[in-house]
């Protein structure tokens, strides 16, 4: 793909009075728009594109969705749903109405070239520097260290989705290291619930139903792993059992059962949240929440000079 830097960056009029009148006191997609408004452009991108090839999407644009995608924790799916349906989306990206935005994988394309060559670092440095300019930041001096935070590599995910992907990723091992274990065990109910890697609605039907199930399949599962390896488990096998202390208990009656609210869940700081990623941690400072890790380092302190674009 190559980049064919768009003149001008002007809101269509229609995107303009459609937007205002659906959202009068603006949203948080329209406030980075007028907040950020010339922040990068796509010159500023076309060394990251070979010269020839089909014609990407702009990557200022799709810089932006990553900031919007950001603030209202979206994932790829649902940014590029907000790209085609939010009115207010178009607003920020200066699309007319009737655009149909993008496929959700062009913005994994962009963050694959984003993490080369220390580009993230650059187009951070660019950023600041233009609102330092604009009035909109002003630096405050070097600071020794500072907390920066680090977003783990997985999309969070529901208990059920966790405890799911959990199961799949030890079936996905054992089906190698020992296909044996698996002998009468693996049906078409199985296959159907761990046949493929877990992506489930914002609402998905009998979720409790559900987590009693995964939880029953993840104990058969361990059952035979641990009589097959003993001590000597897979890792997956470990995250499993680990996610069943923390997420299922036996009651009263020797039901075993997913833990509720009252039962009482593991701390965030032991809560497991990946099973791929098991140090990542649901994390709280501030108003700002994220699942990943805190990281040390020396850091640039800056300051913004208006509420509005604090909140941006």
């Amino acid at each position: 793909m190559s980049v064919r830097p768009r003149s001008g960056a002007e809101v269509p009029e229609l995107t303009v009075r459609v937007a205002r009148a659906a959202n009068p006191k603006g949203t948080t997609a329209m406030w980075v728009r007028d907040g950020l408004e010339g922040l990068w452009s796509d010159e500023d991108f076309v060394g990251w594109y070979p010269r020839d090839g089909r014609p990407a999407w702009s990557p200022a644009q799709l810089a932006t969705v990553c900031v919007l995608q950001f603030l209202d924790n979206l994932s790829d799916r649902q940014a590029a749903e907000a790209v085609r349906c939010r009115i207010d989306y178009k607003y920020a990206l200066g699309l007319e109405l009737e655009d149909s935005g993008f496929h959700h994988s062009v913005l994994s394309d962009f963050r694959d070239r984003l993490a080369e060559d220390g580009r993230a670092d650059r187009l951070l440095d660019l950023m600041l520097a233009r609102l330092k300019e604009a009035g909109l930041v002003k630096a405050r001096g070097r600071q020794r260290t500072d907390s920066t935070r680090v977003l783990s590599a997985g999309r969070e995910l529901t208990r059920l989705e966790l405890v799911t992907e959990a199961v799949r990723a030890l079936l996905e091992h054992v089906a190698t290291a020992a296909p044996q274990i698996l002998d009468e065990l693996v049906t078409a109910d199985w296959s159907q619930r761990y046949g493929r890697q877990v992506r489930m609605c914002s609402q998905p039907s009998h979720p409790v139903a559900r987590l009693t199930q995964v939880g029953a399949d993840a104990q058969v599962l361990l059952e035979r792993v641990y009589g097959r390896f003993g001590k000597q488990v897979p890792p997956q096998a470990d995250v499993l059992r680990r996610l069943l202390i923390q997420h299922f208990l036996t009651d009263a009656r020797g039901r075993f059962r997913p833990r509720t609210e009252r039962d009482g869940l593991p701390p965030s700081r032991i809560r497991i949240q990946s099973p791929y990623e098991t140090e990542a941690r649901w994390v709280r400072r501030g108003d700002t929440r994220w699942t990943g890790y805190l990281l040390q380092t020396p850091t640039t302190q800056w300051v913004t000079s208006s509420s509005r674009s604090s909140r941006v």
